[in-house]
């Protein structure tokens, strides 16, 4: 019986520990085409750090940054859905690329500032919107909605931009989506479409005298080199839309999904802060390199909103009411909240 005793033993601990073993050996692989340096890199460190501690290593993260597993969007949202990896970011220009309605979000001024879109994301619209996708792709789940950059400003290398009517002739970077290229017809510029690797180039030679971007992300590319004007309009929030394989979630028991869940819940977080504090050192940059930071007036700045109210008749031609009808609501329901705190302090 001693013999029996002393030889169960080393079984008992040999099966605990293939049980942790095969419990280490579920991972996440998040793959994305940002920097080492920028805040999807560090909203996935916040990430890696929680899932990791919080179930004690049965759960591990690796993180692949700067392009190394997808170098476009589609070619990142078809690794999500393969199974290759688990997780994904993408602006609303590349989800628009999949859902061509989500482009709703990149109508300008629809957003009014950071506590509106942040107050907006935080509600009813995410499950909405995460239903719809799933409807379409049932093996693509939205987790999210953090910041991939603060907001899309007006930047220059010649002129600086005040009103709408200083941007009449300019040639102004754009991604190739349809909705941001109408943006800049509408004001009187010229919608230049140029990938990101050539905007250097691109402003440097002239074949650009502008772009539409956030500071950190100018800074970092070092297009303030060229750039002399910024003009903080701040006409599009960069949302960042994080991805979950669904098939993976759907294979988490409800401990595990409860600490994943809660991990990007962490990520969120250091998503929409990173660009703030960020951004305090890229201003700081581009001043030292001699560019100029002008704010416009609040009749400046519905000057521009003005300008730009046809696009939402631009919209609804290509894509309907229904998820215009939906952010305007939500949005509507955010900006008296903040505004009824507001008035009471």
């Amino acid at each position: 019986m001693r013999v029996l005793k002393i030889l169960l033993i080393p079984l008992f601990c040999l099966l605990a520990f293939s049980y942790t073993s095969i419990a280490a050996q579920k991972s996440i692989k998040i793959a994305f085409m940002g920097a080492q340096t920028d805040e999807d890199m560090h909203g996935s460190l916040v990430f890696k750090d929680y899932i990791e501690a919080t179930s004690n290593g049965n759960i591990k993260v690796d993180i692949f940054h700067s392009a190394q597993l997808c170098s476009k969007f589609v070619e990142c949202i078809q690794g999500v859905q393969a199974n290759t990896f688990q997780v994904t970011i993408s602006t609303i220009g590349g989800f628009g690329l999949i859902f061509p309605p989500a482009q709703v979000l990149d109508l300008p001024y629809i957003l009014r500032d950071d506590r509106v879109a942040e107050c907006f994301f935080d509600g009813p619209f995410l499950p909405s919107l995460r239903n719809a996708v799933m409807e379409k792709f049932p093996n693509l789940r939205l987790m999210m909605v953090g910041n991939t950059g603060g907001w899309r400003n007006f930047m220059t290398t010649k002129t600086q931009i005040k009103e709408p009517s200083d941007i009449k002739g300019q040639k102004i970077r754009t991604i190739p989506a349809d909705i941001q290229k109408e943006m800049v017809k509408m004001l009187g510029g010229n919608p230049t479409p140029i990938s990101w690797p050539e905007v250097y180039t691109a402003l440097a030679t002239g074949v650009v005298e502008g772009t539409k971007n956030g500071i950190t992300d100018i800074v970092s590319m070092k297009f303030h080199e060229h750039l002399r004007y910024a003009t903080l309009d701040g006409h599009a929030y960069m949302a960042a839309f994080w991805w979950l394989n669904n098939d993976f979630w759907n294979g988490l028991s409800h401990e595990e999904k409860v600490i994943v869940n809660d991990g990007f819940y962490h990520m969120m977080w250091e998503t929409r802060q990173s660009p703030k504090s960020g951004a305090i050192a890229a201003y700081e940059e581009f001043k030292k390199a001699g560019g100029t930071i002008y704010k416009p007036t609040p009749t400046q700045k519905q000057m521009f909103v003005d300008s730009t109210k046809g696009m939402y008749k631009w919209y609804e031609e290509q894509y309907g009411r229904e998820w215009l009808d939906k952010v305007l609501a939500e949005t509507k329901v955010c900006e008296a909240k903040i505004d009824a705190a507001s008035a009471n302090l």
